[in-house]
C-alpha cells in the first residue's frame, strides 16, 4: 500500500546550521498490517508519520501510495487525508461542534454525503468506538480518553485505506488510556492498516504485526514483535526495548574518584527502586578495583537495570583483549566475588573482554 524511498526531512536552525530529523528512511507498508513505530524520543517518529500524508512536507525521497506518487506535482492532497486518516495524540476536536457533528462535517464536505447519510455513517462508527450514547454532548463534557475514541469515530467516517496516530495515548491519564487501545485492538482485528507512534510497549508487541524501531532519523530496525523484544540485532534496539538505564565511568588510574562512583551508584540504585543492591554493587567495586582491576587501567565501570528484565548488572570491560581479567586472580578472590552477586558471566565483546556481576 505504502512504498517509502529514500525519505529525508531536514530543518534550517536560526543560526543557518541544517538539522536532520529524518535522513534515509526507506520502507514498504502492506494493506492489513499494523506497524508500531518506536524509539526514543526525539528521532524523528512523529515527522516520518506526518510526513507520510504531507501533513509536514519531506525534504527529498519518494512516497508511493497505493502506487500513486503522492509527492508529485499537483497531487490532490484532499484525495491523500480521505484515504489515509490521521489520529493526533491533542485529539483536535471542534469545541464548538457537537461529537456528531465532529464526526459528520468531513464526510459532507469532502465526499459529498447528505446530513443524513452522513450522520448513519456517523452513528455507526460512534457505536464502534463506544460514543454513541455521546453523539449529542460537546467536547468540552469529555473526557481525554473519550475525545479521543471521537477522534478514531471522526478518521474511520472517511473510509480510509490507512490511518496515522500519532502517540494516540500521550495526552491521557493513565486510567483512560486502555479504552484507547481497546478500540485501536479492535480495528487491528477487522484488518485496519494502521502505523501507530507509540510508547505503550505491551501494545505494540501484542497487536503488531511488525516493529519499527527508529533511531537517529532512520529506521533502525524492522522486524516482527517476537524478533525486536527477544531478539533485536542492534544494541541500541535492545536497549530501548529492555528499558536498559545505565550509568558509566571510564576508570583511567588508581587515582579515579571511587567515592564519587559509589555516591552515584547509590543515587542510580534508589531512582530506579534497587537500593537494596547497592551494597552488594560497592563491595564488588572495591574488591574487583583493589585485586582484579588493578593492574587493568583504563577500564569501563557501568552499572546498568532493566525495566523490563528486572535485571540489575556491574560490569567491568577492558578493551583490546581476549582474555577474561578473572583468569589472573587467585580462587580465593572468584569465589569473594560470587558471594556478593546471583551470577557471574565473563564474555567478548566486539572491543574486549567484560566480566558481568548480576546482582
Amino acid at each position: 500500500m505504502i512504498t517509502v524511498k529514500h525519505l529525508t526531512k531536514q530543518f534550517i536552525n536560526p543560526d543557518g546550521s541544517v538539522f536532520k530529523v529524518l535522513k534515509d528512511v526507506n520502507c514498504e507498508i502492506g494493506r492489513g498490517e499494523v506497524i508500531s513505530i518506536i524509539g526514543p524520543s526525539g528521532t524523528g517518529k512523529s515527522t516520518f508519520l506526518r510526513a507520510l500524508n504531507l501533513l509536514d512536507p519531506p525534504t527529498s525521497g519518494e512516497i508511493l501510495f497505493n502506487g500513486e506518487n503522492i509527492m508529485a506535482k499537483g497531487y490532490p492532497l484532499n484525495k491523500l487525508r480521505q484515504k489515509m486518516g490521521m489520529v493526533f495524540q491533542s485529539f483536535n476536536l471542534f469545541e464548538h461542534l457537537s461529537i456528531l457533528d465532529n464526526v459528520t462535517l468531513a464526510p459532507m464536505k469532502l465526499l459529498g454525503y447528505t446530513r443524513q447519510h452522513a450522520e448513519e455513517e456517523a452513528m455507526a462508527m460512534l457505536r464502534k468506538v463506544g460514543m454513541a450514547e455521546k453523539s449529542g454532548a460537546m467536547p468540552a463534557d469529555l473526557s481525554g480518553g473519550q475525545k479521543q475514541r471521537v477522534a478514531i469515530a471522526r478518521s474511520l467516517a472517511m473510509h480510509p485505506d490507512a490511518i496515522l496516530f500519532d502517540e494516540p495515548t500521550s495526552a491521557l491519564d493513565p486510567t483512560m488510556v486502555g479504552e484507547v487501545l481497546s478500540v485501536m485492538r479492535q480495528l487491528a482485528t477487522e484488518g485496519m492498516t494502521m502505523l501507530i507512534v507509540t510508547h505503550e510497549m505491551k501494545f505494540a508487541r501484542n497487536v503488531s504485526t511488525r516493529i519499527f524501531f527508529m533511531n537517529e532519523g532512520v529506521i533502525y530496525e524492522d522486524g516482527t514483535p517476537e524478533q525486536i523484544f527477544e531478539h533485536p540485532v542492534h544494541s541500541a534496539t535492545k536497549a530501548f526495548v529492555q528499558r536498559i538505564h545505565k550509568l558509566v565511568f571510564e576508570v583511567d588510574s588508581p587515582d579515579y574518584d571511587m567515592l564519587d562512583v559509589k555516591t552515584q551508584m547509590g543515587q542510580f540504585c534508589i531512582k530506579y527502586n534497587v537500593a537494596a543492591k547497592h551494597e552488594a554493587a560497592c563491595r564488588l567495586t572495591d574488591l574487583m578495583t583493589a585485586t582484579v582491576m588493578a593492574q587493568q587501567y583504563p577500564f569501563t565501570l557501568r552499572l546498568t537495570h532493566s525495566e523490563q528484565t528486572e535485571v540489575t548488572a556491574l560490569d567491568f570491560m577492558k578493551e583490546h583483549t581476549d582474555i577474561s581479567p578473572l583468569q589472573t586472580a587467585d580462587s580465593t578472590t572468584v569465589e569473594q566475588l560470587r558471594t556478593l552477586c546471583k551470577e557471574i558471566v565473563e564474555e567478548p565483546t566486539t572491543r574486549g573482554f567484560r566480566v558481568k556481576f548480576i546482582l
